[in-house]
């Protein structure tokens, strides 16, 4: 049975109260065809005027140079270097004997592997910041993704709390703390939340979002969600088949803590490995079992005072 604290919900924007509205559209981000171009981060970047060169930091994270999702990073692509899945080689001592790559230069080495992932907002079935705002600056688009509203978010950051992916955050002037929403023409939506609006402006006008618009290898596919969840799934029984067991969906699973996410990832390790949890939760999810250990705790005061004044009359 479906509700609207956590779970499955058939019909998100429905939900959300809009009649007669289109499917829910979402993202499938393939990223065993991902290549690290960065071509999604600049083009959101471009098509939504985030900040971009004055806010690039030299991480020194290999080819990393945003880190993180961010006000500033709607798009994120992590580059993971690991070793490569498969036996390990075995040093028998043996003179002149070492594991493959040991002794040769970077450019013919063949014993690790690249991870590479575009990162988004996860636009969830049950979206943690869009459930704590108190301004109702977030809303529910009839798309079923979620948006901030600049003009109505007063900056207080609660939605950044609430959100189990670390994705929506203030954006700062640049110094150590963030400040209050600020009008500085220097830099846009100063003290405002920000994230991925999943190109709200373009899909209205039946366009494609613009980092799935640029992805030279179709690793990022926006469309119908339950049409990219099947091929999803698909595309990970083709991977096993060709023996890339390692294979997994991540955000697929409508009886998660978020109920699913609009943005569904294949991934080829564990989640935490890209910087994800492994087990997201809504923070509405314990709502019900707070309320039940709430009136339990109620019945009982109630049930003390009432022993309470009758042992008192009796005296």
């Amino acid at each position: 049975m479906s509700n609207s604290l956590y779970g499955p919900l058939p019909d998100v924007a429905g939900d959300a109260g809009h009649v007669d509205h289109p499917p829910r559209m979402g993202f499938f981000t393939d990223t065993s065809v991902c290549i690290g171009c960065k071509a999604c981060e600049v083009a959101c970047k471009q098509w939504n005027g985030v900040p971009a060169g004055e806010h690039l930091d030299l991480l020194g994270m290999s080819h990393d140079n945003t880190g993180e999702l961010g006000a500033n990073h709607w798009r994120h692509v992590a580059f993971i270097e690991q070793p490569a899945p498969g036996p390990t080689p075995v040093d028998l001592g043996m003179p002149g004997s070492e594991p493959p790559g040991r002794s040769s230069g970077a450019e013919t080495r063949t014993d690790f592997r690249w991870l590479m992932a575009s990162d988004v907002c996860k636009h969830c079935t049950h979206a943690g910041c869009l459930d704590v705002c108190p301004t109702g600056a977030l809303f529910r688009t009839e798309f079923g993704t979620v948006v901030v509203q600049d003009d109505v978010c007063n900056g207080c950051g609660t939605c950044v709390a609430g959100c189990p992916f670390g994705v929506i955050e203030r954006r700062s002037d640049g110094t150590f703390a963030t400040g209050a929403r600020s009008d500085s023409p220097d830099v846009r939506n100063e003290g405002v939340a920000q994230k991925c609006t999943l190109c709200y402006d373009r899909i209205k006008d039946g366009q494609t979002p613009a980092c799935a618009q640029t992805c030279p290898t179709t690793s990022i596919k926006y469309g119908d969600h339950y049409d990219l969840v099947a091929q999803a799934k698909q595309r990970v029984a083709d991977l096993h088949e060709q023996g890339m067991t390692e294979a997994r969906l991540y955000g697929a699973n409508a009886n998660d803590g978020v109920g699913g996410t609009g943005s569904v990832f294949l991934l080829l390790d564990e989640p935490e490995v890209y910087g994800l949890p492994p087990d997201p939760r809504v923070p509405t999810a314990d709502l019900p079992r707070m309320f039940n250990r709430a009136g339990v705790a109620g019945l009982g005061m109630i049930a003390a005072v009432v022993v309470s004044f009758l042992t008192g009359r009796r005296r």
